[in-house]
Parts: C-alpha cells; sequence; structure tokens
C-alpha cells in the first residue's frame, strides 16, 4: 500500500473544519481527488466500499439539518460520499479506513474536511451516490476551502468535544493485558505510529481503540472500548449509524499508514488473543503483526 503524500506530517496538520470559505474547489484539485478515489479501491477487510465527491447544493444543506454538531457546517465547497455494504461483516470499519486516506489526501492539496455521522441514506447524499438496495450511506465528508477566522459556535463544538485533548498512552495503548500500560520506551519504533493514532478522529472525540501489544512479538491487537449507550443514544436521537465502528477503521488506517511510511511492513490478520477479564464494553477486531518478508 503505497502513500503519495507525507503521512506524519498530514496526520499532524489536519483538524475538523467547519467553516469555509464559499467557493468551488478548482477544477485540478477535484481532478486529483477524483484520480485518488479511483485507485482507493479496498480495504484491510475487502469489504466493498464506493465513493464520489460532490459539489454542495441547497438540498445538501438542508440534509444536514438535525444532526446536532454535525450540522453546523457553513460554505463548505462540497461532500465526499460513500456507500458501504450492508451485508459485510466489518463494513464500517473498512468504511472509515478507506473514507480516512481520501481526507489525508485532500489535506495534503490543501482542503479542509470534516467528518459527519447521521442519518442519510432517504437524503440527497444517498441519491447522488445512487445506492443500491444492500449499500447504506454511514457518513459523508464536508470538503472546501479553509476559512481563516472560526466561528464562535466553531470553538463551542470544538470545546465540548475536548476536540484538542488526546487520551493518553496509559489510557490507551497495553502490553499482553489490559493492566500493564504500553510506554513509548517499549513501543520503540511504533511509537510514532501510535502516537498517530492517538491524533486520529472519532466521533465527540471518545478515541474507542484499544491496542495491546504482545510482549516479545511486534503484534498489535486492536479493541474497541465503547462509550456506554453512546450507539443506541445516537441511532435513536439522529439515527445515527455505529460511528464508533467507523473509528476503528480510522485508528486503523492511521497506523497502517504511518508504519508504510517508516518502512515497517505488517498485515492484517484475525489472531484473537486469550486475554481474561477484559474491560467493560471491550471487544475484540483486529491484529496488525509485522512481516519482515
Amino acid at each position: 500500500m503505497d502513500t503519495i503524500f507525507p503521512v506524519t506530517k498530514i496526520i499532524t496538520n489536519r483538524f475538523s473544519c467547519r467553516s469555509y470559505i464559499d467557493k468551488p474547489i478548482p477544477e485540478e484539485k477535484r481532478a486529483l481527488i477524483d484520480e485518488f478515489i479511483s485507485g482507493n479501491k479496498t480495504g484491510p477487510f475487502n469489504t466493498s466500499s464506493r465513493f464520489h465527491l460532490i459539489a454542495a447544493d441547497v438540498q445538501d444543506n438542508k440534509a444536514l439539518k438535525g444532526l446536532g454538531t454535525y450540522g453546523f457546517i457553513r460554505g463548505a465547497s462540497g461532500f465526499i460520499i460513500g456507500c458501504a455494504d450492508r451485508s459485510s461483516e466489518y463494513n464500517l470499519e473498512n468504511y472509515g479506513y478507506m473514507m480516512e486516506k481520501i481526507i489525508l489526501f485532500a489535506t495534503h492539496i490543501g482542503l479542509g474536511t470534516c467528518w459527519l455521522g447521521g442519518s442519510f441514506n432517504k437524503s440527497t447524499f444517498s441519491q447522488k451516490i445512487s445506492t443500491k438496495h444492500n449499500e447504506f450511506v454511514p457518513a459523508v465528508v464536508a470538503i472546501g476551502h479553509i476559512a481563516s477566522k472560526k466561528r464562535v459556535v466553531d470553538k463551542i463544538i470544538r470545546w465540548s468535544a475536548k476536540a484538542s485533548k488526546r487520551k493518553h498512552w496509559n489510557k490507551l495503548y497495553f502490553q499482553e493485558k489490559f493492566n500493564i500500560a504500553l510506554s513509548p520506551e517499549d513501543a520503540g519504533s511504533f511509537s510514532v505510529p501510535l502516537d498517530m493514532v492517538r491524533l486520529a478522529p472519532s466521533a465527540s472525540n471518545r478515541q474507542p481503540w484499544r491496542i495491546i501489544k504482545e510482549k516479545n512479538n511486534n503484534i498489535f491487537h486492536f479493541f474497541l472500548q465503547r462509550t456506554k449507550n453512546y450507539y443506541e443514544n445516537n441511532k435513536k436521537m439522529f439515527k445515527m449509524a455505529d460511528l464508533q465502528r467507523v473509528d476503528m477503521g480510522i485508528a486503523m488506517s492511521y497506523f497502517d499508514l504511518t508504519c508504510n511510511e517508516l518502512g515497517i511492513k505488517g498485515k492484517w490478520i484475525v489472531k484473537k488473543p486469550e486475554i481474561n477479564n477484559l474491560p467493560e464494553l471491550t471487544s475484540y477486531l483486529i491484529t496488525w503483526s509485522e512481516s519482515t518478508k
């Protein structure tokens, strides 16, 4: 998996942009994004997801109303829409992984983006990507020229989500089991990929990923630690998809892309570790294993 942009630099610079300059994306940048999307065919789970960049119109703004803080978007030039296969087991994780790669590329060419979670299956977004009976739109991404001045509402949303704060290493990364924290020193050359994962965007900045490293091997087990009632409440109020599963795909992409940039080779496998007494609401997802080949 090759990338054509400086991953760690882009991850460090990326932020969730809610205020844009209301002007079209230049044709040359649209062409670059379309080309990147066309080459972004598969994620780690090999499930079907497809994406499309559209120009914004009045109907799109109407579709964003009623989505809580996700609806506070102003001046976006366009949206990246994607759809996932309902029947695929890891559809949301794969969707998050693939969409975030597009977001990082958009950041690389100087555009702002923001994830928007909501109910889009009967909206203009769904119509524009022509969803089939077995497909759904879990989330969309606003995209455009970054406004130089943040609105008051942007600052309030960022503060309420604690977007500038990230959980400490000892809350996210562990060695062998969940009661042994993994230090950056113990992580060795993987401290940078793990640091990049800490910077990954997540719904309400909940950072639901937890990662356990095997003591004597460069093998990392990814777990989802849910926020109690988060999915249930958002589904009831806003008919949202399970965004914390999307977040896991985003975290995986940051880890994978950073390792690739550093020349660290590996692969995703299912290798559930034997760990007793998992924390509440925590479940195994997938494992990344270093490869010498």
